[in-house]
């Protein structure tokens, strides 16, 4: 399994839109082959700073997603709201209680 986390800054203007293009897009990403879970984290001291964290089955399957056509149209449309760059990383459990 693998655990994928993005962290994603948006201009403060645009936080709304961001929530709006999430709330449409969300049961899509979700249903995708191969993505067992997905959450949408919100950082609240800054308001605009916000993480998704999602489950793939493999590796192979976040990359059939991260070209689709889904993926393509979501991340245009997500990209233009940002006021920093996005960072991204595929993280395995090294510990768990």
């Amino acid at each position: 399994m693998i655990n994928r986390l993005v962290k994603m800054e948006f201009h403060p203007d645009k936080v709304n839109s961001f929530r709006e293009l999430f709330a449409q897009q969300k049961q899509q990403i979700r249903q995708f082959p191969g993505c067992l879970h997905l959450e949408l984290w919100e950082h609240p001291a800054s308001g605009n700073t916000f993480f998704t964290f999602s489950q793939w089955n493999t590796a192979e399957e976040l990359e059939i997603y991260r070209h689709s056509e889904l993926f393509r149209e979501t991340w245009a449309a997500t990209k233009v709201l940002f006021n920093a760059k996005p960072e991204a990383w595929s993280v395995n459990v090294a510990t768990s209680l």
